[in-house]
Formats: C-alpha cells, structure tokens, sequence
C-alpha cells in the first residue's frame, strides 16, 4: 500500500493501519482522536506555562511529521508529554501560574532532548531494535504501558471532581460511555468515547443549568474568543544547564515509544518492530520541531492507544484527519474555549475510562507473549513496576526529579536486567 493509498474496509470489525473507514466515518474517528488527547496535551503547557493554542497547532504538526517518517506504518497521536514538566519548571524557575517568562531556555533544552531522540532512532535503524528489547521483553514493556494507564489515574480521581456532585457526573459520564460501548451498533459504537462525553454533558446541563444541583456550564467563554487568531511563537535559546536538565527526559520518551509500538503490534496482531527506530526519529523530529516553535516536547499519546482499544480501528489515515484537525484547532481559540466549556467531572469521567483501557491495554501485551508469571523474575518486574507507577515513586537527582512513569520504566528494566536468569 502506499503512503496516501488505504483500502476500504466497512465490515464493522478491526481496521488495520492500510486500511480505513468510509471518509464520513473517518473525520468523525478524527475528531474523537482529538477529542481524546485534547485534555492531556493543553492541560501539560498550562502546567509549564506555555501557550495552549500552540501545543495544539504543533501536537498535529508533530502527528504529521510521525506519519511521514514512520511511512504510514504505526497509527499514532503525537500530544504534549508529561515527562517534561519537572524538568521544565526546574529549569526556568516557574512560579506556576500564567505565561513562563523563561520559556525560551526551556525550548533549547526541549530541541536538545529530540536531537537525542532522534539520534537513539537512528542507531535502532542500523542496528536493530533487539538491544533495546533485550532490556525491554514482553513482560517489561507490558508493565510499562500498563503504570502509564495507572500512573495517570489519580488526576480524574483526585483533581476533577471537587464536589461530592461531580464525583458523581463522573460515575454518570463513564456508565455513559459503556452503555454506549455496549448497546449500540455501527459507528455509533465505534464513536463510544465522543458520544458517551455528549451524553454525559447534556445530563450535565440538565443537572446544573436546568436543576441547580451543581456549577452550570459556562458557555459565555465560546461567545467572546474569536474564531481565527494565530498562537504565540517564541525563539529557543541553548542553555548550557537547561539542555542538561532537560535532555535525559529523551529515555523516558523512548520507553514510552517503544511501549507504544509494542501495544499496537499486540492490538492489531501485526509485528511493528522493523518501524522501532523510524517511530524513535519521528517522535524526535517533532518534539525538535515543537521546540523550534515555542511549543512542548510530544509523544506517542496513551490516551489514543486507549481509544484504539475501545474501537478496533487502527487505520492511520485516522491520524492525518486528527493532526490535520488539530492544525486548524490551534489558529482558533473559539474551539479552544468550546473544550474548555466541557464540564471537568465530564472530562474526568472520560479520563477514567480512557486511562483504564491504556492499563488494560498493557496487560493484553502479557497476555498475547503469554508471560509466566510462575516465573518470580516475571513476577517481581511486574510487581515492582505496578506499585512504583502507580504510587508516583519520585527520585531527585540533582535538579532533575524522575517522576512515577520514570521510576517504574527505569526499574523495570533494571529489575529485569538484575534478576534474569542467564
């Protein structure tokens, strides 16, 4: 197949990467996509005080980037990551709240980190992958996608729901989202995570606007911006303390890519290995890219890996719909504020049943290489590696601070490398 050339396929079951759906069905899965990553990659620049609407614009730049360097071959949503945001804030001194005066060191720092990236990729193209996936077997990189799912668990749980009344819109917002899963047929199904979310907004809106039992929608924000305005670009400087701070988040990054790739290849049933370094490469490209604009350092997003899950569609020319749309999304700051309309016990809701299929989606890995769990090497890794994830086990080194997914990725592969048997 080539690289713009996907063959139908309207069966109603799995969708693999060259194939897709009618092109109706498609922009709607576009739109879910972004829809998906869309909490995750604006709340990381809030957090390090970046411009929202420019992590956006460049998430579906570096989606587009991803897609060409990999050739169309890994379905994947490149979003804001997480990783970046101890080390930004450390290296720039942020205060916490609005626009980071120092953000500029921070970007030299970033492009650093997907030169690095981008490097790593490069050896894996000559060499192979299996250096890394002899630190990394099946049983490694399962528990590693899996703390991703469970590591972000405790921002629904613990920061979205405030009030014992959102706590429950959340229970209404996922039970939304499986009926929908359950009960319905054809796309609507496929749709399960966007129309369980409309759902859930509308009995929201009943519940609050119409009833008064908690805090109304505010839709005054989606009145007042305006529907075109460009995003604010800022220049990188290279610093030498900054770059050094920043760039040891690029094994994080590759953990998290390889973690990726090996979930798709159990999802679809397709071994992707032979795509490892063009995934590396692409995922750096972008974040430098990224950088170079005054935007985050990205990566392969979790949340789209849960939403492939849920749907059985893989097909990638969902992504360039997605990154395409998202484009669009990051010249308009009227969309920005329609998302950010969305209740936060809504989103909350739909992060439970989003994160919960990543973890999920990790034990399918163990499941598929049918990992012995009889066997205590196996049994420790994946022991450790839960709870370190999951608890957010923090190290400080330094300046540096390696946060939960860090720790447990780290660990697992040390763990591993310690007690395998020769």
């Amino acid at each position: 197949m080539g690289l713009f050339s996907w063959k139908e396929n309207n069966s109603g079951g799995i969708v693999a990467p060259d194939e897709r759906l009618p092109y109706g069905a498609t922009v709607a899965m576009g739109i879910q996509h972004v829809i998906a990553m869309f909490g995750a990659t604006v709340l990381a620049p809030i957090l390090m005080g970046f411009d929202p609407n420019l992590a956006i614009l460049m998430s579906g730049i570096g989606t587009l980037i991803f897609f060409f360097i990999v050739g169309g071959k890994v379905p994947s949503y490149l979003g804001s990551s997480f990783a970046f945001i101890g080390v930004v804030i450390a290296a720039t001194a942020y205060a916490g709240k609005g626009p980071n005066a120092n953000i500029a060191v921070a970007l030299g720092g970033i492009i650093a980190c997907g030169a690095a990236i981008a490097v790593i990729g490069l050896i894996v193209q000559m060499i192979g992958v299996g250096w890394i996936e002899k630190f990394m077997p099946p049983v490694v990189t399962g528990a590693v996608v899996a703390v991703i799912g469970l590591n972000l668990a405790g921002i629904p749980i613990k920061n979205m729901a405030p009030t014992p009344f959102d706590a429950w819109m959340q229970a209404v917002t996922f039970i939304c989202v499986g009926l929908v899963a359950v009960y319905t047929k054809g796309l609507m199904q496929r749709l399960l995570i966007l129309v369980g979310l409309i759902l859930a907004s509308v009995v929201y809106a009943i519940l609050t606007n119409g009833m008064g039992l908690g805090k109304p929608m505010d839709l005054s924000g989606i009145a007042n911006a305006a529907w075109f305005g460009a995003p604010n670009f800022v220049s990188p400087v290279f610093d030498g303390n900054a770059m050094l701070l920043i760039v040891p988040v690029a094994i994080i990054l590759i953990a998290e890519n390889l973690g990726h790739v090996k979930a798709v290849s159990a999802m679809t049933g397709k071994n992707l290995d032979q795509y490892m370094g063009r995934a590396f490469i692409g995922d750096g490209v972008a974040t430098m890219v990224s950088g170079a604009a005054g935007g985050t350092g990205v990566t392969t997003y979790a949340e789209n890996i849960g939403v492939m899950a849920a749907t059985k569609i893989y097909s990638t020319l969902i992504f360039v719909v997605a990154g395409l749309i998202a484009i669009l999304l990051g010249f308009s700051p009227k969309f920005g504020a329609l998302i950010q309309a969305i209740p936060l016990a809504v989103m909350g809701g739909v992060s439970i049943v989003v994160f919960g299929l990543i973890a999920v989606a990790g034990a399918k890995i163990w499941v598929d290489n049918k990992v012995d769990f009889s066997n205590n090497t196996n049994l420790i890794v994946a022991a450790v590696t839960l709870v370190l994830g999951t608890g957010d086990y923090t190290l400080k080194f330094g300046g540096f601070t390696l946060g939960g997914i860090g720790t447990a990725t780290f660990g697992a592969i040390l763990l591993y490398a310690l007690l395998r048997k020769r």
